[in-house]
């Protein structure tokens, strides 16, 4: 029997993402999280980004549970990936619950999985491992960080969070809980490290109201408002908003529909009686009347908003008056999409509210005062900063250091490293191999660097195919050789260019020798090295290039 406690982050250490750490003891093992990463501007077609599940599937007899700190996609967006191989219990708040129910459907999931749903102060036993969930505050409704007891001591698993001391709903972070645990000891500390680098403290969600107040108060026309479906916290204040200005909200975006009508359901959203429209009616109303919450706040090309700035959403366009608030922060990568789509907005006749200087936004993560509140109220033993890319994990690190913690008890780690625990001492452990699972369409994991590094040529350069016969007794080309490219040159205008392209293909043909048995393998290679060092020499460009030769 092992008397340590290994804890393996799987995502989230060194990128802003697909967050899964598995905590392991005496061959039992539990998953915190199971989230996506969007893929990055190099990722040509690739929809999302999970974790890398590999140790999980080939030691799922020994997985007993998946617990989730909150109902964001970096934390649940992966989860029907692993159920789907290792199909075990998953436990998390009623919202949260409630938002992986609708995507386990539209796996055909749902049936197959048990969801245990947990509340802030119950105690979940599983295996050696006993998990008390308690409130935090963050940018959705049932959101939870996890005290994890173990024969080793006692574990703090923040998830997102941030302190706010008036937020839009619900209880404030449980502090009183926080110093409980303190002084019941606390062997780790495992906390969000997003806003590391940001100083001082997050701004309460409650001081938006007066920003939307006056928004709300100049605007003439209609109101669209875009926002992540998921801050449903900004959702509440929009309808509240909305309703003391005396407009109607609609919903545009099947994720914004979907999100609000289960967080009303589960009474984490309240509306007002006689304040929500569809679409259609807000048509016909006056559009001083009318606001639309809206999905779109990264510029993402089939979400609402884009779809309105570019007249391809049914029912509503924009038009001259209407006022647009962009309320998020745009998330690295996409800087170039929402850019563009605000100038479409602003094309189309809108008044576009947007970037920081606007003030319609607030972070739902903690920043550096609170982080360094979070490390002094549990004065855990070890540490290890998550959630987050390198540099920010630094600089939480650099904190818990600052506050005379033990530069020996501090651990940076990476995706499939391990930390090792038992009750003396902690130490890395011998990492995992890792890899980058990308989700393609129904393909996952089947697309590596390789067809990545394909696909980014194709876009760069084009490709050429050539299509030659080949005499098979002497070698010779039967026929005039076909020249095809996409994306690479405009053939009607490149008959020189073609002509020597062909004159090329000819000579390789003349001068390889014929293979008795009509194979062309030494033939594709000689026209290979030819042209694409022609083509580099004559455009600069390295197309993808596809030699179909075959033997007559």
């Amino acid at each position: 029997m092992s008397s340590v406690l290994k804890i393996t982050p799987l995502g989230g250490l060194g990128e802003i993402g697909r967050n899964c750490t598995a905590y392991e003891y005496d061959d039992q093992i539990i998953v915190v999280d199971a989230g996506l990463m969007f893929p990055t501007d190099d990722m040509l077609g690739i929809d999302l980004v999970i974790p890398d599940y590999t140790y999980l599937i080939e030691n799922q007899t020994k997985v007993r549970a998946v617990v989730l700190t909150h109902g964001h996609e970096d934390h649940i967006g992966g989860l029907s990936y692993l159920l789907n191989e290792v199909p075990v219990p998953v436990y998390g708040t009623p919202l949260t619950l409630g938002l992986v129910e609708s995507r386990l459907k539209r796996r055909n999931l749902l049936e197959l999985t048990e969801l245990w749903e947990m509340h802030p102060g119950d105690i979940i036993d599983e295996g050696p491992f006993t998990i008390r969930p308690f409130h935090v505050n963050h940018s959705i409704p049932d959101s939870v960080g996890l005290a994890i007891e173990t024969p080793v001591g006692l574990v703090v698993h923040t998830g997102d969070f941030k302190i706010d001391h008036t937020p839009i709903e619900g209880e404030p972070t449980d502090l009183a809980e926080l110093a409980r645990l303190s002084a019941e000891g606390v062997r780790l500390l495992l906390s969000d490290s997003t806003n590391a680098e940001s100083a001082g403290y997050t701004i309460s969600e409650s001081a938006l109201r007066d920003t939307f107040e006056r928004a709300f108060s100049s605007a003439k026309g209609r109101i669209i408002i875009a926002t992540f479906a998921s801050l449903l916290s900004r959702s509440q204040l929009v309808v509240e908003t909305a309703h003391t200005m005396g407009r109607k909200v609609a919903l545009a975006g099947r994720s914004m529909i979907d999100n609000v009508a289960i967080a009303e359901k589960l009474g984490l959203l309240k509306i007002p009686p006689n304040t929500m429209i569809d679409l259609n009616t807000a048509n016909s109303m006056p559009d001083d009347q009318v606001c639309i919450l809206a999905t779109g706040t990264q510029g993402e090309p089939n979400a609402a908003l884009a779809r309105m700035a570019t007249g391809r959403f049914r029912g509503i366009t924009i038009q001259e008056g209407d006022t647009v608030l962009l309320s998020s922060k745009a998330i690295p990568g996409n800087e170039t999409r929402i850019y563009s789509n605000i100038d479409k907005l602003f094309r189309q006749g809108a008044n576009v509210i947007y970037g920081t200087q606007a003030g319609i936004h607030v972070s739902g993560h903690a920043a550096s005062e609170e982080q360094k509140l979070m490390i002094n109220l549990l004065r855990p033993d070890y540490f290890v900063p998550i959630h987050g890319d390198y540099r920010m994990l630094h600089r939480h690190a650099a904190m818990a250091r600052e506050m005379n913690m033990d530069n020996e008890h501090v651990f940076i780690l990476t995706n499939g490293e391990p930390l090792e625990l038992n009750r003396t001492s902690a130490w890395r452990g011998e990492p995992l191999e890792m890899r980058t699972v990308l989700v393609d369409g129904l393909g996952v994991g089947d697309v590596g660097q390789t067809i990545l590094r394909d696909r980014a040529s194709l876009a760069r350069d084009g490709f050429v195919v050539i299509r030659a016969d080949i005499d098979a007794e002497t070698g010779n080309l039967i026929d005039d050789p076909e020249v095809i490219t996409q994306g690479f040159i405009y053939l009607p205008e490149s008959t020189e260019f073609v002509e020597e392209t062909m004159e090329i293909i000819r000579n390789v043909a003349e001068h390889t020798p014929a293979s008795k048995d009509g194979n062309t393998e030494q033939l594709t290679l000689n026209l290979r090295k030819q042209l694409e060092r022609f083509f580099h020499d004559e455009t600069q460009r390295r197309p993808v290039l596809v030699i179909m030769a075959k033997a007559r």
